[in-house]
């Protein structure tokens, strides 16, 4: 029988060329809506843990940003498109919950996977990241045009249908990122957000299996490799003490030093502290930076100091041992790691030490400093392997100008390899907006050994628009046996060449570090 045209379609009677309907298999639209969510909100989820899981194996970089972006963009098209088609050929109630069990499989397995691969095949842990973003991604994008297929039973509600899900598609999306950004990460190890978030798909996967009375026994297989997967990545390698907002953090006792404790973020050693001799400093580039403060400074006297990054505090603690009275801010973007600075390296009340820790960004803290109120300013804050870009600016110097009075001083913590074309950019931006500026570093870095066969590491740079003695600096440097050498000048301005000025409108620095990415102490 025939429809006319005259007759509209009713719901029980699809019009010619519609899909056919099958109510006994279809999902309602509360079903769908939370299908296509979950999904959707997954996806984003795994993105954002899986750039904190690789942070310590591939740097906190622009980068590693930028593959992780990316890998999630193309497993979401992957995913829509293939998962269009295939709904075209397959019942799609048979295939939501494979996809779901398989994606929840591999977002649980994920820690374990990459920790595995970071520590006995490095060279293949690109390749595994891909897959266990690009997997579980693309089989969470195919859910949509799943779902969208089920609902589509009239040609009337097209883009009604299609309209609805897509917007709560992105929402879930909204809503994973927002979850993850500023709860779960900051309350969960990435290993317990990753295996929680699997258990949950293949529990999904479960109960979309059983209501379509099929993948009965997957579903139970898929949660058992969950749990033993979980199992075992309490035993992967890569572990952390403490789990912090930013970082993998661990502190590692020295067996030579009662006291000393270095603070490993990312797996880089960031801060060395003897919490019983504060004035005991390991690190080259520290031991540098206290000769440049002691000739600087008369012996003794008390400074008002702010830090541009945290770590473990020695600096703050050094002065606040040899110039007792100081006052020294700090800005540490990182809650956790201060924590640490409590709970494991002794760091007291501030009104014993003289010591204010300030969980803020360090440009932001910068900002908030009184004019011409302070004395020194350090600057040793880094993202990854790099001083976050925001720091190196022109315009983020000036806010550091600003906040010294006119014989203050600004000593800032670098790492360069290779060319040292960040570090030389730096040190032009530097020239650029103080008077005065010197390099300390290593002969090779600062071009006095040519013949040396590897360039790159620590530099510290001093910046101030009083001149700097750099004799009685070289001086110190030598008494604390760093090994270092000291030069400004016309030196400088050769050695710096025609470096680019950085600003907040082009500051490409990781582009200008060298992509040796060597996990060694700062």
């Amino acid at each position: 029988m025939t429809t006319s045209p005259s007759s509209p379609a009713t719901d029980d009677s699809p019009a010619a060329g519609d899909p056919p309907r099958d109510d006994g298999t279809g999902l309602g639209p509360r079903a769908a809506a939370v299908l296509v969510f979950g999904s959707s909100a997954a996806v984003l989820v795994v993105e954002i843990v899986a750039l904190r899981l690789l942070a310590p194996y591939l740097g906190l970089t622009l980068e590693t940003s930028t593959m992780v972006i990316g890998v999630a963009l193309t497993a979401i098209a992957l995913g829509s498109w293939l998962g269009g088609r295939v709904a075209d050929q397959v019942d799609p109630l048979r295939l939501i919950a494979p996809a779901l069990g398989v994606s929840g499989v591999v977002v649980a397995l994920t820690p374990l996977l990459l920790r595995t691969t970071a520590e006995w095949s490095p060279a293949l842990l690109l390749l595994v990241a891909s897959a266990t973003l690009l997997v579980p991604g693309a089989l969470l994008s195919a859910v949509t045009p799943f779902v969208t297929k089920l609902r589509l039973t009239s040609l009337t509600e097209t883009g009604t249908v299609v309209g609805r899900l897509s917007g709560v598609g992105t929402f879930g999306a909204i809503v994973g990122t927002v979850l993850t950004g500023f709860v779960l990460v900051s309350r969960l190890p990435v290993s317990s957000i990753l295996i929680g978030l699997g258990t949950l798909l293949v529990l999904g996967a479960a109960l979309v299996g059983w209501r379509a009375r099929r993948w009965r026994r997957a579903a139970a297989v898929a949660l058992a490799t969950v749990v033993a997967g979980s199992l075992a990545t309490g035993f992967a390698p890569g572990g952390c003490d403490a789990e912090t907002r930013y970082h993998c953090a661990q502190v590692v006792t020295d067996p030579d030093r009662d006291g000393g404790r270095t603070l490993v973020l990312d797996g880089l050693s960031h801060s060395y502290v003897d919490v019983e001799d504060p004035t005991h400093l390991k690190f080259a580039y520290v031991r540098a930076i206290a000769s440049v403060v002691d000739t600087s400074f008369p012996g003794g006297e008390p400074l008002t100091a702010h830090h541009i990054g945290g770590g473990g505090l020695t600096l703050p603690r050094y002065l606040a041992a040899v110039r007792p009275g100081t006052r020294s801010t700090v800005s540490e973007i990182d809650g956790g790691v201060v924590r640490i600075d409590r709970d494991r390296f002794g760091l007291g009340p501030s009104a014993a030490t003289g010591i204010d820790v300030r969980v803020e960004d360090g440009r932001l803290g910068l900002r908030g400093l009184e004019e011409g109120g302070h004395d020194l300013v350090v600057g040793d804050a880094f993202g990854g392997v790099s001083v976050p870009w925001h720091l190196t600016t022109s315009q983020a110097l000036e806010d550091v100008r600003r906040a010294l009075d006119e014989d203050g001083l600004y000593v800032a913590n670098l790492i360069d390899h290779g060319a040292l074309a960040f570090a030389r950019a730096e040190v032009a931006t530097l020239a650029a907006t103080f008077e005065h500026v010197a390099l300390l570093g290593k002969p090779a870095d600062i071009g006095l050994d040519p013949t040396a066969s590897t360039v790159g590491g620590n530099l510290v740079v001093v910046a101030s628009d009083r001149p700097l003695d750099a004799p009685a600096i070289q001086k110190a440097l030598d008494a604390r046996d760093v090994g270092w050498r000291i030069t400004t000048g016309d030196d400088l301005a050769d050695w710096t060449g025609d470096a680019r000025i950085l600003t907040d409108d082009h500051a490409p620095v990781d582009q200008l570090l060298q992509p040796d990415r060597t996990r060694t102490a700062r």
